[in-house]
């Protein structure tokens, strides 16, 4: 699923001692945050230790999840989450604890943009204009709506009084008749 850099290798992140990293494939020092951009541009990459050639790629994605928890508002993981997934350290079931994760961040993944379409806007505003019509239904169904002004057209009411007190008289006898149908 991740595209790759101009070739099919990752680029070789190399971390010196000092801490800084340094992208081979640009010949430049990078931050996390530059790192961090890499993966959300789904570029490949690995890190090693410059001195000993040790795979530090875990620890340094790792620290790029505590860097960005720690920006304000960008919390991506619960506590009671973080909780759960060190008290899975040293349990037996450790073992399949990261292929569940991974098919479970798969499958969201593989959804997501149904979930950007079911959290976006235009569907928040569906929603509030079929909450007002559900509310504007409701309002007409009430018995003592048709006697006073209607919040929703400002306040102004229709109609003469007799024809509200005939809307009254009608609505009354359809809410009889379904009464009389519910005691059945």
């Amino acid at each position: 699923m991740a595209t790759k850099t101009r070739s099919d290798k990752p680029t070789v992140i190399k971390k010196y001692a000092n801490r800084r990293l340094y992208d081979t494939g640009r010949s430049s020092y990078v931050t996390l945050d530059d790192l961090c951009t890499m993966v959300k541009e789904e570029r490949d990459f690995v890190v090693y230790d410059a001195k000993t050639g040790e795979d530090l790629t875990r620890s340094v994605l790792t620290q790029i999840i505590v860097d960005q928890e720690g920006k304000g508002g960008q919390n991506l993981l619960p506590i009671s989450f973080l909780r759960q997934l060190i008290g899975y350290y040293g349990d037996s079931i450790q073992s399949i604890v990261p292929n569940y994760l991974e098919h479970a961040l798969d499958s969201f993944s593989k959804n997501q943009e149904k979930f950007r379409e079911m959290f976006s806007v235009s569907a928040f505003e569906e929603l509030s204009r079929q909450n007002m019509s559900v509310f504007e239904n409701a309002m007409k169904m009430n018995p003592w709506a048709s006697a006073f002004p209607n919040p929703l057209t400002g306040g102004k009411s229709t109609g003469s009084d007799a024809d509200k007190v005939q809307d009254l008289k009608e609505t009354i006898a359809e809410l009889q008749k379904e009464i009389d149908r519910l005691s059945k």
